[in-house]
């Protein structure tokens, strides 16, 4: 009986002689995009300082690392955020000039001050609202109890028409740089929407904000909302009165023109 050759099956492998040439185009790839991203990312002007530097190393010469971008640095536009926050006036401006500017607002104000004081007078509002006009900027005081329900940031429905009138009488001067203050007393707050005075302050100034810039007369860039929490009282906190008092909003309309012929910085006005 003849014997037959067996062959043993083996499992033919595919062959994966590929992936090499694909791992390494797959790793360039990815370092080609990390480079452009931090290209991208980088500060312009450090982005300039390696480029010169590398220049000096190479002897100099035109090449890839000549760059010079057209974007703001980090430098100018800091520069251009501090002239727009603390604008001073031109050198050149004679004094004569400069008293008239100043008293040019001072009667802005003093007539924005009247028409406040005569709204509040006709709507019977004098236990609510008070405006005080001092050599910084016209301050309009507005009680939480006319805005709010207690602990809360939401505007009442009956109050929304406050704000439109103030709105109102603001967009007659839009030049003012206007700041809205939220200020509690301290009494601590802590629930599910604010963990503290300083959050629902801030809240309370975000929102009464967003009210008065319904009105698209008036210019947001010149509007910001701070929280104070507890920490600029008016009165004494000690007694149900003093509280009653803390809890307010402040909207204040910046001075432009102080001693010194400069503008008010608008994040140093803190009371």
């Amino acid at each position: 009986m003849s014997k037959k050759t067996r062959h043993e099956e083996h499992e033919e492998h595919a062959d994966e002689s590929w992936l090499l040439p694909y791992s390494d185009l797959m790793t360039l790839l990815v370092a080609l995009f990390l480079a452009m991203y931090a290209m991208s990312a980088t500060d312009a002007q450090k982005f300039e300082q390696m480029a010169q530097a590398f220049k000096s190393v190479f002897n100099g010469g035109s090449g890839v690392l000549e760059y010079k971008s057209d974007a703001p640095t980090n430098t100018q536009m800091d520069q251009g955020k501090e002239e727009k926050m603390n604008n001073v006036i031109a050198p050149n401006t004679g004094k004569d000039e400069i008293a008239k500017l100043k008293q040019k607002e001072q009667e802005e104000l003093e007539k924005l001050k009247k028409q406040f004081d005569q709204y509040i007078k006709n709507n019977g509002l004098t236990d609510l609202l008070s405006t005080k006009l001092n050599q910084s900027q016209l301050t309009i005081t507005i009680s939480d109890n006319a805005l709010f329900s207690s602990g809360q940031a939401v505007v009442k429905d009956d109050s929304r028409q406050l704000a439109k009138s103030i709105s109102t009488m603001l967009q007659q001067f839009p030049d003012y740089d206007v700041l809205v203050e939220g200020h509690t007393d301290n009494i601590p707050i802590s629930n599910s929407e604010y963990p503290s005075n300083w959050d629902l302050s801030v809240a309370r100034a975000l929102q009464f904000m967003k009210i008065l810039l319904l009105n698209p007369y008036l210019d947001p860039v010149k509007f910001s909302p701070i929280g104070y929490g507890e920490y600029h009282p008016i009165a004494d906190n000690s007694t149900a009165a003093g509280r009653a008092k803390n809890r307010r909003v402040e909207v204040s309309i910046l001075r432009k023109y102080l001693d010194g012929a400069q503008t008010i910085d608008p994040a140093a006005t803190g009371k």
